[in-house]
């Protein structure tokens, strides 16, 4: 997916954002956002968004001196879910179809993001997904998919949320033994976006056959780009891809054979799915 122009204030208010997480310094604010500013004139906007998104919070974090302005943001988020964890997992143990219950939950964790939000009610979402129409609803075939899959890819998307997609992956076993999972997160902190730091608190270590792939977040030796070759054959090698929230459908969404799982948060991401803003999508792209 290609930027788009209305991308490029929003990465201007995300670095303000961040450095106000960290200082409460205006004019550290203010160097901040000139920087940043300046970096995204001299970019190329032919870029996907989460590649000038690196290059924007790699600033921040120089100027800051703070490599994860998100941490305080991230433990509250986990904490809340696992909070939640207890609740959230009986009520897809009590539903009818508990793993169309599952589905909707891992994507009402979606709206854990700092990105292009920045205030949000978690338990109000998980209310109102619960009941709410799918604008694109692919159910059908992830039924189908997973009746036959041995592996699974899971893209994760940010802190908290992954405890979300813990209860979404549990219960897959419940229907399919999986004989190996691939979760994916991030080699390093960029935004709200889930580490395996992140990943090992919220328990997704204690799930069988388990092992943690790392992405890019703009430093060098944090993993590979989703656009690299080696991102391609982890697709490839998979019987199932999950691919959650929206800058993993951003870097991802030129693939095919991945299921996108996310709430549409933005009106760049609506548009570009054919959907409206707060819309839940469970796509299939062949």
């Amino acid at each position: 997916m290609k930027l788009n122009l209305d991308c490029i204030p929003c990465f201007q208010r995300q670095a303000l954002q961040a450095a106000r997480f960290i200082s409460k310094d205006e004019e550290l604010h203010q160097k901040v956002l000139r920087e940043v500013t300046k970096k995204l004139l001299e970019s190329n906007w032919d870029s996907t968004p989460p590649e000038l998104a690196h290059r924007v919070h790699k600033i921040v974090k120089s100027l800051t001196n703070e490599k994860d302005p998100y941490k305080e943001v991230k433990r509250e988020s986990n904490d809340l879910v696992l909070k939640m964890y207890p609740a959230l997992k009986e009520k897809v143990e009590e539903s009818r179809d508990p793993l169309r219950t599952a589905v909707r939950l891992a994507i009402a964790g979606n709206i854990i993001d700092f990105g292009p939000l920045q205030e949000f009610n978690l338990e109000k979402t998980v209310r109102e997904v619960l009941k709410k129409k799918f604008a694109i609803d692919d159910y059908e075939q992830l039924k189908q998919n997973l009746k036959d899959a041995e592996t699974l890819l899971f893209f994760a998307d940010n802190a908290g949320e992954i405890g979300f997609d813990r209860l979404l992956v549990e219960t897959f076993l419940k229907a399919r033994k999986l004989e190996k999972i691939s979760f994916v997160v991030k080699g390093g902190p960029i935004i709200n976006d889930a580490t395996i730091e992140d990943a090992i608190y919220m328990g997704l270590c204690d799930l069988p056959n388990i092992e943690f792939l790392k992405l890019s977040n703009g430093d060098a030796g944090t993993g590979p780009e989703r656009s690299s070759q080696t991102v391609k054959r982890w697709i490839k090698k998979h019987d199932l891809v999950i691919s959650k929230g929206q800058g993993n459908y951003e870097g991802l969404s030129e693939h095919n054979g991945l299921f996108f799982m996310l709430m549409a948060k933005c009106p760049v991401i609506a548009s570009d799915l054919g959907v409206k803003v707060e819309d839940i999508i469970l796509k299939y792209k062949q």
